[in-house]
């Protein structure tokens, strides 16, 4: 089995958010997944139905935004990830198909509104730290200018931060050569830790429904103790 990727959580941070972990080695990334992009295509319509407008789905967005609020992020300025995704919905622009390990990604992002980070493991330089960005840090994001993530929550390994709740990086982005990916769920301090498991196990339902050559060699959750 291959080794797994340590992760710790600073101590600046912990407690004042919730996520699920997650990690899969031997998967076979696919250009384009038709059964898997019908079922985005499908979620994305009936999220259309539901909302008309993106203030329509502040009760289910709320979570998200109170993660940013807690770490002195603005989210109507910087969206959380999966509010993008749903914004681009409900204005009926397409969603963006990538790869069949990030179409994935985000049709779990969708489908309960939660951010979702998705890093290949094999350009991950050491141990990975959860912690506070530090003064002036920042990164090339994906299709995106610098990503700067001061003061702000973030994932960092030997060589600085390559991700947080809006913004992946391109260094550590997902590509058809992935085979090892760490995926995470980010969620407020007070997020039902059995929602965030039940998330966590959809999740990798998905991932190895439509990647079966895939073995699941993680699945865990970082909680604050009054969420439980």
């Amino acid at each position: 089995m291959m080794k797994i990727v340590p992760i710790h959580v600073d101590p600046g941070v912990e407690g004042n958010f919730n996520a699920g972990l997650l990690e899969f080695d031997n998967l076979k990334c696919q250009k384009f997944n038709n059964t898997l992009w019908r079922e985005v295509e499908k979620l994305a319509e009936q999220l259309k139905i539901k909302y008309e407008t993106p203030s329509s789905a502040l009760t289910e967005l709320k979570p998200a935004r109170d993660l940013y609020r807690t770490f002195g992020m603005e989210p109507t300025r910087i969206r959380p990830s999966s509010e993008a995704l749903l914004r681009r919905v409900i204005k009926n622009k397409k969603l963006y198909q990538i790869n069949s390990i990030v179409d994935v990604s985000n049709l779990a992002s969708l489908s309960f509104l939660l951010p979702v980070g998705l890093y290949d493991v094999d350009k991950i330089e050491g141990p990975v730290v959860i912690r506070l960005g530090e003064k002036n840090q920042e990164y090339e994001g994906i299709r995106k200018d610098l990503v700067h993530v001061e003061n702000r929550l973030t994932l960092s390994d030997n060589s600085g931060p390559f991700g947080n709740p809006s913004s992946d990086s391109f260094r550590t982005s997902v590509d058809m050569n992935t085979t090892h990916v760490l995926v995470i769920v980010f969620a407020p301090d007070y997020y039902p830790q059995n929602q965030l498991n039940e998330h966590c196990e959809y999740l990798r339902r998905l991932m190895l429904n439509f990647h079966p050559s895939g073995n699941c060699i993680r699945e865990e959750i970082i909680a604050d103790q009054k969420s439980k």
